[in-house]
Parts: C-alpha cells; structure tokens; sequence
C-alpha cells in the first residue's frame, strides 16, 4: 500500500491542566503534522493514552482528527486489545470509511503462543473490513510475535499488509522484510531503528517523535527511502538525543514535553502515567529551543 509508506505519526491525545482532552490543542498537533509533511495519521495507539479515555471520549478524539484531516492524509485506526471476540465486534459494528487501515497490537499480558496469536490475528484479518497493520511491541505486550508467524499470516491473508514492528531487533524486522511477500510491509515501530530499517528495505515508521519534529523527521526517512543514506544519517544523529530523552521517563510524557515547549499542547498526562521531571523538562526545552531556526 504506497499511502502507507514514509512517516505515520502516532498522534497523542492532549490534555489541558484539569485533565480534560484538549480539543483545540488536538487540531494545532494534527495540522502541525500536517504541514510538517508526515505521509498519514494514526489515531487511537498507544501513544493517545487510549488506556485511559473513556468510550465518548475516544469517539471524540476520533471525530476531531477526521474532521480536521479533511481528507488531506490517510488516516489508520488503533483497533486492538486482548479480547479477540470484542475487536471482532467492534470490526463489525464501526464505520471505517474514514480510514485507510487500522492498527491492531499483539494480545498483551495473556501471553499467547505463536499459535494464539496467528488465530487471533486471523479472526481479525476475517473480520475487518479494511487493511490490518499488525503490531509487535513485546516491551508492553510481554509476548514477541516471531517472524514466522508474520509471514504466516502475511502469506495466508491479503488484507494482513503491514506489521509495525517495535522489538527493538534489527535482525528480527531484517528476517521479516527478506521473507514476507513483496507487497508487504515493514514498517519500524522504534523512532531510532527507523532510518536502519527503512536502508534494510523497510517501508518507513510509525513514529512519536516525528509529530514534534514532522518536518525534519519525514525528510529524513524520504531520504532513507531514496538510499540518500548519508544526508539521512544527519538528520537522524542531529535527532537521536531527543529520540533518547522523549522515552526515558515513559511514552506520551517526553513527547507532551516537546509539544508545551513548541507552545503547541500542555504536557499533561494521566495517571498512572506523570509528567516528565524538572530535569528532563529542561533538557528537552533546551533541544527545542536549540533545535528551531
């Protein structure tokens, strides 16, 4: 699918200071990314704090992002859980005509085997009525979806066109791009493999740091989609502390850093999660600050 290849943003959902979403903010960061030249959009992943929003409240993050999209980008929907009969409902039961695929995790903290996973992605891929992205992110799932059955249920479903692949090994997203099928996608689920995996033969990235930096981030993997290896490798090493720092107190609140920074979204989080700390706000101020020309 060519609307999925170069830089998908996995957009958070803002918060103002009582905790309440924050629409207004919500439409600057999707036009911010927007503008910044991202290639799609994908709403409801794990870095939109779903785990925490109640059912209107995700019906409205949903409905804000279409409507401020305007079909300018495709969008993909977060569509994933634990409870395969339930995702299955709701495949069923949504109306998907605004999105172009969706995004639907590997079962976390059952811890399936290879083969609970293959019938569970295959109840899914039976069910959806559009494209589904896999996604293998074992650090929140506790369970690693193997290669093989990747390709498994790449070869054995067309609509299974994608995985999103967040494991953090190299060789694992290599022996999965060197085995799928032609048309089918690697696309890295690691904002600091991105660029090595998009040079390996991977379609791009799902990214957390390319909405604070959509300019400088979709541009660099362009280039790594070009081979233009070395002006890429620029982009990434001037963006690798940031990448560093955006993920070392948990994932949305470096991210809500960089956003108050850019004066575009508060950092607020919900609980469990917290804002990053007095340190890490600074240095994160400080590479935003450093970082605009």
């Amino acid at each position: 699918m060519q609307s999925l290849i170069g830089t998908g943003v996995a957009l958070v959902t803002p918060f103002k200071k009582d905790f309440s979403v924050d629409i207004e903010a919500l439409q600057r960061i999707v036009n911010f990314s927007i503008d910044g030249g991202v290639e799609y959009l994908v709403v409801m992943g794990t870095t939109a704090e779903n785990a925490t929003l109640t059912a209107d409240e995700k019906e409205l993050v949903i409905k804000t992002v279409i409507d401020v999209n305007k079909g300018r980008l495709p969008l993909v929907l977060g569509v994933g859980g634990n409870n395969t009969m339930q995702i299955v409902e709701e495949l069923k039961t949504r109306d998907f005509s605004a999105f172009e695929a969706i995004l639907s995790v590997s079962p976390y903290y059952n811890k399936p085997t290879q083969e609970g996973i293959y019938q569970h992605f295959k109840a899914i891929a039976e069910a959806s009525p559009v494209p589904v992205i896999l996604y293998n992110v074992p650090g929140r799932t506790a369970s690693n979806m193997l290669p093989s059955t990747v390709v498994r249920l790449a070869n054995d479903f067309k609509n299974v066109v994608a995985i999103k692949e967040a494991a953090g090994d190299m060789a694992q997203a290599m022996q999965i791009i060197k085995n799928a099928p032609k048309d089918f996608l690697v696309i890295s689920g690691d904002d600091m493999l991105a660029l090595p995996i998009v040079l390996a033969g991977g379609a791009g990235v799902i990214s957390v740091i390319g909405q604070g930096f959509p300019k400088e981030f979709s541009e660099m993997i362009r280039l790594g989609l070009n081979k233009k290896a070395v002006d890429a490798f620029k982009t990434h090493y001037f963006l690798s502390d940031s990448i560093d720092m955006i993920f070392e107190q948990g994932n949305p609140a470096g991210i809500k850093q960089i956003f108050q920074a850019l004066g575009i979204a508060e950092n607020t989080v919900r609980l469990p999660l917290v804002s990053v700390d007095e340190s890490l706000a600074t240095r994160l101020n400080e590479f935003v600050k450093n970082s605009i020309k």
